[in-house]
């Protein structure tokens, strides 16, 4: 095996811990957001050229967003656009910023800032969640239409149409006032939740996890729940994070496999985070304001405190299901619903759930349509129609690890 090299190691480091800190800054200084992204991206090539023959800055973040910082006062001075705002930007810290909660009233982190100025209402709630993943995370305009389920040219032009109307209508880079955080909230948990979900199963490459950006959406939760403390879906998406993340280090085997809930050794799930998480889900439920993240959240914590897959609570989740579709009648929620009542009442009761699904074509390139299938047959002892399925899951699947998983289904079952 060819050992990582270490600069290339620590770019990639940088990008997961510092992209987003960079860009954000940038924006707020320059207004700027093209401009903010191309320095941003210049500083990381450059860091890839410099780096070897300079060595690893001791401070990779300062180094990038001063590199950042100087790129853009190039361009801006090449563009004459005014001796005041080069100022701005040439006063920019050499540093990145880290308050952390405690130290300030306003919004600790400059990734917030631009998090609320991505979710503003005058844009459609689609197009808040892509332009902050794409903004603040750094994740490809690929990785970001597949979440969305739709093509990549698609997406770029609404990430495209977004900036320009942020530029075009003037929109403020702060935080709104407190009697505006409402209408704002469903958005920012929503880039929180893609955030989560594609550090928590990524939609394409090697790694299924990439604990950076899951760790990233876990820390700027946190943060998002000390400002507003009263909101509890705020706190319900904050458990669900720790309660999924709890089991994230059983989720592959020595070789990278995906493993199943069912087979997976729960004394290495981090009792802690779970105990943490359920504390967080009883206090937001005492609030008696139930709401979708909520839901989710107590249907993690009925995998979580179930000491073997057998004692799983299945007919809970799935009545937990049935109470997450009113919230968000989406048909991946349904095809949950289908696995819980397959696993409440047998996997013929699943299948006709599933089957529907397959019939309206809703989720025709989703992958665990027919994994879902796959897995319902194969319980139901129909070895050779599931391995047909397993076949079809194995042509939708987009990570090395999840193709593995259905490989060694199919073997299983033929």
């Amino acid at each position: 095996m060819v050992p990582a090299d270490p600069v290339e190691e620590a770019v990639s480091q940088a990008f997961r811990e510092e992209w987003g800190q960079v860009v954000a800054l940038l924006i707020r200084v320059t207004g700027d957001w093209d401009l903010a992204e191309e320095c941003a991206q210049d500083a990381f090539a450059t860091a890839l050229e410099r780096w070897p023959r300079d060595g690893i800055p001791n401070r990779p973040g300062a180094w990038l967003t001063t590199t950042a910082r100087n790129r853009a006062i190039d361009r801006l001075r090449r563009e004459a656009v005014g001796a005041a705002k080069l100022r701005e930007v040439a006063a920019m810290a050499d540093d990145v910023v880290q308050v952390s909660p405690a130290d300030s009233d306003d919004v600790p982190d400059e990734r917030l800032r631009l998090m609320f100025t991505c979710c503003h209402p005058a844009l459609s709630i689609e197009v808040r969640v892509a332009l902050t993943l794409r903004t603040l995370a750094g994740l490809g305009t690929g990785e970001i239409a597949r979440a969305f389920l739709v093509s990549e040219q698609t997406m770029q032009k609404r990430i495209a149409r977004a900036k320009q109307k942020i530029r075009n209508a003037a929109i403020p880079y702060r935080v709104p006032p407190a009697h505006l955080l409402p209408e704002r909230t469903p958005a920012v948990l929503a880039v929180l939740y893609l955030l989560f979900n594609e550090g928590y199963t990524a939609t394409t490459g090697a790694d299924l996890v990439r604990r950076s950006l899951s760790a990233e959406a876990i820390r700027l939760t946190r943060v998002l729940a000390h400002l507003m403390p009263d909101e509890p879906e705020v706190s319900g998406l904050l458990a669900l994070m720790l309660l999924h993340d709890a089991r994230s280090e059983t989720r592959q085997d020595e070789a990278g496999v995906l493993i199943p809930l069912e087979e997976q050794d729960r004394t290495r799930w981090n009792a802690t985070m779970i105990a943490e998480g359920i504390e967080i889900l009883e206090a937001a439920l005492r609030r008696r304001e139930p709401g979708a993240y909520q839901i989710q959240a107590a249907i993690a914590a009925c995998h979580a405190t179930a000491s073997a897959a057998a004692g799983t609570d299945w007919p809970q989740i799935a009545g937990l299901y049935d109470q997450l579709a009113r919230y968000v009648p989406s048909p991946v929620v349904r095809l949950n619903q289908a696995v819980a009542i397959g696993m409440a009442e047998g996997p013929a009761a699943g299948l006709l759930l599933v089957d529907e699904l397959v019939a309206s074509g809703t989720l025709a390139e989703y992958h665990l349509l027919p994994a879902t299938r796959a897995d319902l047959l194969r319980r139901a002892g129909r070895h050779p129609e599931a391995a047909q399925a397993y076949r079809d899951a194995l042509t939708k699947a987009t990570t090395e690890p999840e193709r593995a998983f259905l490989r060694r289904r199919i073997d299983e079952v033929s």
